[in-house]
């Protein structure tokens, strides 16, 4: 029996590194793609070339078996994300109606079953409607975040922040609240920090980075009630798209009430709030303009602190922050070398759009173009310093006039993933499903292994 013990540790070690790795995430596991698939070259239900034989693909949910199951649906499905707090966390997939007439549904990965729980009473520009829902973010405390990507000159009521406080509720109609203590801007990407911080942009050319500091930064209940809203600034200010050293430019109080000199505005619905965009104009609150700010992701470092990565579509960048330090970095941009080509990657990376984040850490920039040259990169950053080694093409979109967007990893299995075709040439919005498997070989080992423990526990049973 002894003599055995050393070849069944081994065996065990082996399982254990296996596990580990498979846990990591088998969606680095790929060759990068050359170049951008043929447009309409693949079927609309698969439409994906991936970087690895070992990724299969799913069509989940449509808009047309929505329409003809009475549900409504006006299409330009967003961005994607989950429950992810609660008994049931990773269970349903929530995301949003980017149309005049905005709305939030929700997937059941347990039933498989798609379900609209709220959508806007009317079509913008009337009075109580809501456009462009883009952003979707589950809260830490329960409930789940949605935002107007659209703000402009005034009087017009957009630009606001939407809480949907009851994702779970099993009739499936939702409550949906308008959190005013988030200042008027363009919005997409949203955030959360460790210590509860809520994050988000001004999607335009010029547009500014954000942060929200709750007075009640751990009681859901009153976290929207009343904060500081800060914009970033690195140096003083005035220089665009720049990286270095930032600060946080605080432009309401504690209760969300503007500072001195700040920009308040009463919309057409009779709801007075700040406008973000306006005061971070105002010298006293200048904010360092980007080129089209966007998506936002967070990242945790083995030491404890968060990076914010931002894409900007328009300069074709992702910057990344360093929260602890104060650092501001490019992440990714076309001087990024292609792993596919040994380059510069150039303008094959182009209008990077939406982040993701996979169970290693790995982040993956999703590309604001059209089926036929939309691709999803996923970038190298082996030591975690915020600037990206190299990128390589890990999917790409042949859906003509489509884009992917949502990109988001499961929480509960690391090699599966989702992730929206939107508004196709179709009409027909789809979300699929990813999955990685292991490579042939990890199962031959794994078979090899198992057969091996069988031949020992057989000669163990005959001793």
């Amino acid at each position: 029996m002894n003599r055995l013990l050393p070849v069944a540790g081994a065996i065990a070690l082996a399982f254990t590194s296996q596990f580990a790795s498979a846990a990591a995430t088998n969606f680095t596991n790929f060759t990068p793609i050359a170049s951008s698939v043929a447009v309409n070259s693949l079927p609309e239900a698969a439409p994906f070339l991936f970087g690895s034989p070992n990724f299969s693909q799913l069509s989940i949910a449509d808009r047309t078996t929505q329409l003809a199951a009475g549900q409504f649906n006006s299409g330009s499905w967003d961005m994607i994300d989950t429950n992810r707090t609660g008994a049931n966390a990773g269970r349903y997939l929530y995301t949003v109606f980017e149309t005049s007439q905005a709305g939030i549904q929700r997937y059941d990965r347990q039933t498989g079953s798609m379900v609209t729980m709220w959508a806007s009473p009317a079509v913008a520009p009337a009075l109580n409607s809501a456009v462009a829902f883009d952003a979707s973010r589950w809260t830490p405390f329960g409930t789940y975040l949605t935002a107007e990507e659209s703000w402009g000159n005034q009087p017009q009521p957009y630009g606001r922040l939407f809480e949907l406080t009851n994702p779970t509720a099993a009739n499936g109609i939702g409550n949906v609240v308008h959190q005013n203590a988030i200042a008027r801007v363009s919005h997409e990407g949203l955030a959360f920090d460790k210590s509860n911080n809520l994050y988000f942009i001004d999607e335009l050319n010029g547009g500014s980075i954000y942060k929200y500091s709750s007075a009640t930064p751990t009681n859901g209940a009153t976290y929207f009630n009343g904060g500081v809203n800060s914009v970033l600034r690195v140096g003083d200010g005035n220089t665009a798209n720049a990286t270095g050293a930032f600060s946080w430019v605080p432009f309401t109080n504690n209760a969300g009430v503007g500072l001195a000199g700040s920009v308040t505005i009463t919309d057409p619905n009779g709801v007075t709030s700040v406008d973000g965009r306006a005061t971070t104009n105002v010298a006293a609150y200048k904010g360092t303009d980007y080129q089209r700010p966007e998506d936002l992701e967070i990242q945790t470092l083995a030491s404890g602190d968060q990076i914010l990565y931002v894409a900007t579509t328009t300069t074709n960048e992702v910057y990344s922050m360093n929260l602890a330090t104060g650092m501001m970095n490019t992440f990714v941009s076309r001087s990024t070398i292609d792993l596919a080509t040994g380059l510069a990657v150039g303008t094959a990376l182009t209008s990077p759009d939406n982040l993701a984040i996979d169970a290693a850490g790995n982040i993956y920039v999703v590309e604001d173009q059209p089926g036929g040259v939309a691709d999803i990169w996923l970038a190298n950053d082996a030591n975690r310093d915020g600037v990206a080694e190299s990128v390589a093409r890990w999917a790409t979109l042949s859906t003509a006039g489509a884009e992917p967007t949502g990109l988001y990893f499961d929480i509960t299995n690391p090699n599966v993933a989702f992730v929206n075709v939107q508004h196709p040439a179709s009409g027909v919005d789809r979300m699929i499903q990813i999955t990685a498997v292991p490579e042939p070989e990890t199962y031959a080992m794994l078979l090899a292994g198992l057969g091996l423990l069988g031949t020992m526990i057989r000669r163990r049973n005959r001793a």
